[in-house]
């Protein structure tokens, strides 16, 4: 229980109508969770307005609400904020609720189009493994303290969900949380009052454009991470990709780089690719780690370079990230019959050209490389034929297949993407809807020495079909047609 005078310090007020001294037992955003003596934020979403559902918040005990456009007919005893922004006003309130709990911690965002699972995965493995201490993680994957976990649904949880996840993890103990933040989760102020010490940038290719629009915005909208950052914090970014330096040219943070091709503050260097990993240079100390790939060197500079500026010994962090395993669908290499499986959560242009670019310089051209992708329904539909077009130039043999078609019809996602596709490259590739037929068709057509790439789900175990999700994993039905 809290006063609402407390809960709605840091908001943009424009209009108090009512007392502010009493007391507030929950918040909400969604009129159905709201109970007696509720506070309830109306955000104008995406799909709904949550001015519609006022008067229901009201009648299910909402006591005080934060709103953009007052009601016509205002309810007698109940008290109404208006602000200029509710979605930012949610971020405050959410914080406030749960007594700024990220002021409490070190917190490190990692935002770019690639790379943030991972990173963020490291460093929670990194720092778990160095501390010995419970660490937090706020993943597409899993929200994680210490070893417990449970399910993620958004790439950023909403608001009210990120503070308290985070008052969790304080009253647990925990030091250090790493998360991903998405574009969405930065326009929509879902991040606003989380207090960085740190910030990464991994790099920005073509991907939401079905919900920013352009380019433009969606890098604008990245950039709101590092625009936030206090004087104290510190900005990582990469210095090798175009709008690295976009991204910290208006920050108050301290700067920090990290590159394979420029000199920088953290200077990576690969010195020997396998399929079980690589030898890498950082700094000019050498490390043998497990995870593969020419991105992923991206990702441990980025991860080495956190950990440097959080204080850490150098000799020490570069010894624990050798003990590393890959994060689960990131390049994850699975084994039989003399054939090379790899699954990886490659979804744009950009990550699929980078697995398979790095597939093909391990590969040298002694086994045929099959590729399985499929594009998402319901998202930027721009992407499908560049994503076709990639696999077929650089796979021997191309399975377009379903991705997660959620509303769409899988067979006019897949059309799209053979638009991408010459005679030629259409000569060399496959259209099997079915996706457990599609990586059963790979695995046939490959022989010893040949390597499969599945790519687009990663660490996923479900399909979204018609607003349904069903049970399907990649590895899982990899591994068991390799093993077979």
């Amino acid at each position: 229980m809290k006063l609402l005078k407390d809960l709605i310090y840091g908001v943009r007020l424009k209009e108090v109508i009512g007392s502010t001294q009493m007391a507030i037992e929950s918040i909400c955003y969604d009129s159905r969770k709201s109970v007696k003596n509720a506070l309830f934020v109306a955000v104008p979403g995406t799909q709904v307005d949550g001015h519609l559902f006022i008067d229901k918040a009201i009648e299910l005990g909402a006591i005080a609400i934060v709103c953009e456009r007052l009601p016509k007919k205002l309810a007698e005893g109940v008290n109404y904020i208006q602000t200029t922004d509710s979605a930012f006003a949610l971020s405050a309130i959410a914080a406030n609720w749960h007594d700024n709990p990220s002021q409490q911690m070190k917190v490190i965002g990692v935002t770019g189009t690639n790379g943030k699972t991972t990173i963020s995965t490291l460093l929670f493995n990194l720092f778990s493994q160095m501390e010995g201490e419970l660490c937090g993680l706020l993943s597409t994957i899993d929200v994680k303290i210490g070893r417990e976990s449970v399910p993620a649904t958004h790439t950023t949880p909403d608001a009210i969900a990120v503070q308290q996840h985070m008052r969790t993890m304080v009253d647990a103990g925990v030091k250090y949380c790493f998360m991903e933040v998405s574009s969405h989760a930065l326009v929509q102020h879902r991040v606003a009052h989380v207090d960085y010490d740190i910030a990464i940038f991994t790099n920005i290719t073509r991907d939401h454009l079905d919900y920013h629009g352009d380019m433009n915005s969606y890098i604008k909208a990245k950039k709101m991470l590092f625009d936030m950052l206090k004087s104290d914090a510190v900005a990582i970014y990469n210095d090798d990709v175009k709008h690295g330096l976009t991204m910290i040219q208006d920050t108050k943070a301290t700067k920090r780089a990290y590159s394979l091709k420029y000199p920088s503050h953290y200077k990576g260097k690969i010195l020997e690719r396998q399929f079980d990993g690589m030898l890498l240079s950082i700094n000019e100390q050498e490390c043998w780690t497990r995870i593969m790939g020419d991105f992923n060197a991206y990702n441990l500079c980025a991860a080495y370079a956190t950990a440097i500026e959080l204080g850490k010994d150098s000799l020490q962090t570069l010894t624990t990230i050798s003990l590393l395993a890959p994060v689960e669908g990131r390049f994850q290499t699975i084994l039989g019959k003399g054939i090379t499986a790899i699954v990886d959560y490659a979804h744009t242009p950009d990550a699929l050209q980078n697995v398979l670019s790095t597939i093909e310089t391990i590969n040298e051209g002694q086994g045929k490389i099959i590729t399985v992708v499929g594009c998402g329904g319901n998202r930027d539909k721009g992407k499908r034929p560049q994503m076709a077009q990639i696999a077929a130039q650089s796979s021997d043999t191309l399975i377009l297949t379903s991705d997660n078609p959620r509303d769409e019809n899988p067979n006019e996602i897949i059309a799209d993407m053979a638009e991408g596709l010459s005679p030629d490259l259409k000569s060399r590739s496959l259209e099997i809807v079915d996706r457990k037929q599609a990586i059963k068709s790979a695995v046939m057509l490959a022989e010893a020495g040949d390597i499969v790439l599945i790519a687009g789900k990663g660490h996923e175990k479900y399909q979204e079909i018609k607003g349904q999700r069903f049970d399907f994993d990649d590895v899982f039905e990899v591994t068991l047609l390799l093993n077979s």
